[in-house]
Order: C-alpha cells, then sequence, then structure tokens
C-alpha cells in the first residue's frame, strides 16, 4: 500500500470516528455530522438524489453504480454509529434516505 492509500485510508476512518453516536436526544446533530462527513467524503449521492433509471436509449450504467455505492457506503457508515438497541426497531428500508427519514 502506497503513504496516499495509507493516508487516505487514516482520514476516511478519522472522519467516520467523529461522527457521534446516535442517542435519543442527539438526532439533530448526529444527522448533521453524518451529512457533513458523507459529503466530505464525495459518498453522499445517494442521500441527495433518487437512483438514476436505466432506459434502452440512455443505461445509465455508470450513474447507477455510483449511486448504488453512494448507498452502501452511507447505509453502512450511518449504522455503524447508531447503538444495536436502536437497529432492532428500524426496518431495512432499501435505501439511505429512506432509512435517515425512518430514524427521523
Amino acid at each position: 500500500m502506497d503513504t496516499v492509500s495509507i493516508v487516505n485510508v487514516v482520514n476516511v476512518s478519522a472522519q467516520v470516528n467523529n461522527i457521534p453516536i446516535l442517542s435519543g436526544t442527539n438526532f439533530k446533530f448526529w444527522k448533521e455530522a453524518v451529512e457533513i462527513v458523507l459529503g466530505c467524503m464525495d459518498l453522499d449521492l445517494a442521500l441527495r438524489s433518487n437512483r438514476p433509471i436505466s432506459t434502452l436509449e440512455n443505461p445509465n450504467e455508470s450513474k447507477i453504480d455510483r449511486w448504488d455505492r453512494s448507498d452502501r457506503m452511507c447505509l453502512m457508515i450511518m449504522k455503524r454509529s447508531i447503538p444495536e438497541a436502536f437497529q432492532g426497531s428500524i426496518t431495512e428500508s432499501g435505501s439511505a434516505k429512506k432509512f435517515l427519514e425512518e430514524i427521523e
């Protein structure tokens, strides 16, 4: 692994670790921290837009792949900062945007 890769891994880890654990009283602060971290990491596409649609004229493969990756990463990062007790009460919604709405 080269130096740039190591720095990027450390940077990502540091940013994700700066997200507070969600409690019953800090949702607004938690959501803001999640949005800032995902935005800085350029992973917030799934929170900002709907999944692109593929048509015969415009397959949108690269846009769909990018959106799907953003959605998976958003879900993983958000779930990491939520206590297991809360996770059990949240249904699998299928997208990061719906997951965030359900938590709210």
